[in-house]
């Protein structure tokens, strides 16, 4: 899926597959969770399914400024081939925990900690990673760390990445901080017995996408994290739907 999300020369986002997206921003290029497999079955506590290749490999997505990993705990956000295009990425923005277990290149930054990264040319971009909760209140010891971005600079649109996050509440204190102009929200409803026998939301489901929306005040809206994997229970035409019934539609990225 090739889609631009622009409202500005100096922003542009393609989602690849799941939660990899190419951003350009500032002179800079970022990538997001990097998911590069083929189809197949990933072991461990709760077996991951990829269902289709990914569109694009590694190489040909090329080089990268730096990666924003939201967590790389989960096949789905960092698999196997991610993996190895990290060992060529000149820097890796993740958990704190994450940046221990990954080493190399990786840097750990707490929520609501930021980075400065060299702009070509001059001046530059600030990284700031905020929280995200990857499922209900109590969740974080069972699903491990999260983090999302928030992109500022001189001149440049503030962008929100949020990661894998199912919470409001975070989307709210996001907004409180920043006056959001463009966000990359992670969807696709995943659902899975996590602090209970019954399933707990882990992600965005396409009613909480638009709230986010709703709540961050954004002129533009990029969805991922909704193709290429059986455990995420909603697809783009879902959230789709859901925008336009909120008369949203006309945030979204994706037209």
């Amino acid at each position: 899926m090739s889609v631009p999300a622009t409202a500005s020369e100096q922003f542009l986002a393609r989602v690849i597959s799941g939660p990899t997206v190419v951003i350009e921003y500032g002179g800079l290029r970022l990538l997001t969770d990097p998911t590069f497999d083929r189809a197949g079955t990933y072991r461990g506590d709760v077996p991951l399914e990829r269902t289709v290749d990914s569109p694009v490999t590694a190489d040909e997505v090329g080089a990268v400024d730096a990666v924003l990993l939201s967590h790389d705990e989960h096949a789905d956000n960092l698999d196997s081939a991610g993996r190895v295009f990290l060992a060529g990425v000149p820097l890796t923005l993740t958990t704190v925990g994450g940046a221990g277990r990954l080493g190399g290149t990786a840097r750990g930054l707490a929520p609501w900690e930021a980075t400065e990264l060299p702009r070509p040319g001059g001046g530059t971009v600030t990284v700031t990673a905020t929280r995200a909760q990857h499922g209900p209140d109590g969740s974080e010891p069972v699903v491990g760390q999260v983090i999302g971005f928030v992109l500022t600079g001189e001149g440049l649109p503030v962008v929100y990445i949020s990661g894998d996050n199912a919470s409001l509440d975070v989307v709210r204190e996001v907004a409180e901080r920043f006056d959001v102009e463009e966000a990359v929200l992670f969807a696709g409803a995943v659902r899975m017995p996590v602090i209970s026998d019954e399933p707990d939301l882990l992600t965005l489901d396409a009613g909480r996408a638009v709230e986010a929306a709703k709540l961050l005040d954004a002129r533009r809206v990029l969805i991922a994290h909704v193709d290429s994997w059986a455990h995420f229970s909603e697809d783009l035409r879902t959230t789709v739907a859901a925008f336009d019934a909120a008369g949203l539609g006309g945030r979204l990225a994706h037209r």
